[in-house]
């Protein structure tokens, strides 16, 4: 068997190879490639999914966390509310607004940010919170919105990793004054390049953002305030106009996919699967696992064959870049504990069966090696 990829996008491609090839062709022949009616309708389409009224089409879920925060007026002097334990760009955007991240700890087995810290972490300066859906998982929204309504902070929700994704029957990206969703290759809505957007129920956010990300133009040639060339492709939004209504359909081949890990590997000495939050619609951007000594077994799956990722080997708040926060080992444990064990095994709505039952299989005997060791 060759190697299994931790993810792969050509099956998917060639199952709606024929609805993609003729969207993009019809891109191509119309001679429109910024900000068509591809755009619009896909803005249109995400909203009314998401349950929003509106949505902006941006160059990358970074951009959309960065503008989100930009036309909420946060900046210089302010602080963020924030996971340590998550891909940089969500901090990365409270800098480029130029605010300050303040990191609060994370909840040991969801790996989102722990509302129950978050109160204790708000000051004066503190203007916003970020929680994360991480891994696919909604972050607890109704708790973290309590705490926002009682000190009238903002709330971004970071997406990337989780469109789809429910709690109580509503979809994560309505919960806050902002929702930043990603399109890479890899996220449960991809595209085949980068892309994002943004939802809300505010139409002066979203005009806001519709001008910052056309350089702060929101009449041509008339610029207002310095913003951002950052506009999703007509080419990305006509091939995610054609993947959104299969959508509903991927996340439950993930969700079926991760039962079988779960109900194969919950027994695993040193080993613990992922947790499913009651009300919440977990939607498996990765399945990732704690495993004890991660290295290790990672190694021992790797000359099995079974490609695996570690997301994310160091927490943002040890990251050199945020040195000035003055924070050190120990600090944040439960981040710091994730970034040690956590291990994300082949997931994508497409992966064959006999390929999860050989990752399965190999899991299985390089734990019982762990443990013979």
């Amino acid at each position: 068997m060759n190697s299994i990829p931790i993810f792969s996008p050509t099956q998917q491609y060639l199952s709606l190879k024929r609805e993609i090839d003729a969207a993009i062709d019809c891109v191509l022949a119309s001679g429109q490639f910024i900000l068509g009616p591809n755009v619009r309708s896909f803005e249109s389409e995400l909203a009314a999914f998401v349950g929003v009224g509106q949505a902006v089409g941006l160059n990358s879920g970074t951009d959309a966390l960065t503008l989100a925060l930009r036309a909420l007026d946060i900046g210089a002097g302010d602080e963020v509310i924030t996971s340590p334990f998550s891909f940089f760009a969500t901090s990365e955007a409270i800098l480029q607004a130029g605010a300050t991240p303040k990191f609060v700890d994370i909840e040991p087995m969801t790996f989102n940010l722990d509302p129950e810290l978050i109160e204790a972490a708000v000051t004066p300066r503190t203007k916003a919170i970020v929680p994360v859906h991480l891994y696919g998982l909604p972050a607890a929204m109704p708790a973290i919105m309590a705490v926002a309504r009682h000190y009238g902070l903002r709330v971004v929700e970071d997406c990337a990793q989780a469109i789809g994704a429910q709690i109580d029957g509503r979809r994560v990206g309505s919960f806050g004054d902002a929702g930043c969703f990603s399109f890479f290759p890899t996220k449960n809505l991809g595209g085949y390049g980068d892309g994002g957007a943004l939802t809300t129920d505010l139409p002066e956010l979203a005009a806001r953002v519709r001008s910052l990300r056309t350089h702060g133009s929101g009449e041509k040639y008339v610029h207002t305030e310095v913003g951002l060339n950052s506009r999703l492709d007509e080419l990305q939004a006509a091939v995610l106009r054609v993947k959104l209504p299969h959508l509903a359909r991927f996340n439950a081949a993930r969700r079926a996919l991760a039962h079988t890990y779960t109900a194969a590997l919950c027994d695993l000495d040193d080993m613990t699967t992922p947790c499913e939050s009651a009300g919440s619609d977990h939607v498996y951007h990765q399945y990732t696992c704690r495993v004890a000594r991660r290295d290790e077994v990672r190694a021992r799956l790797t000359s099995a064959g079974v490609q695996t990722m570690v997301y994310y080997p160091v927490p943002l708040h040890l990251q050199s870049v945020h040195a000035a926060l003055g924070l050190r080992e120990g600090s944040l444990p439960h981040a710091e504990e994730a970034s040690r064990v956590a291990l994300s095994l082949p997931m994508y709505p497409e992966l064959p069966q006999q390929e999860q039952q050989h990752v399965i299989e190999a899991l299985e005997l390089a734990c019982r090696r762990q443990v013979v060791a």
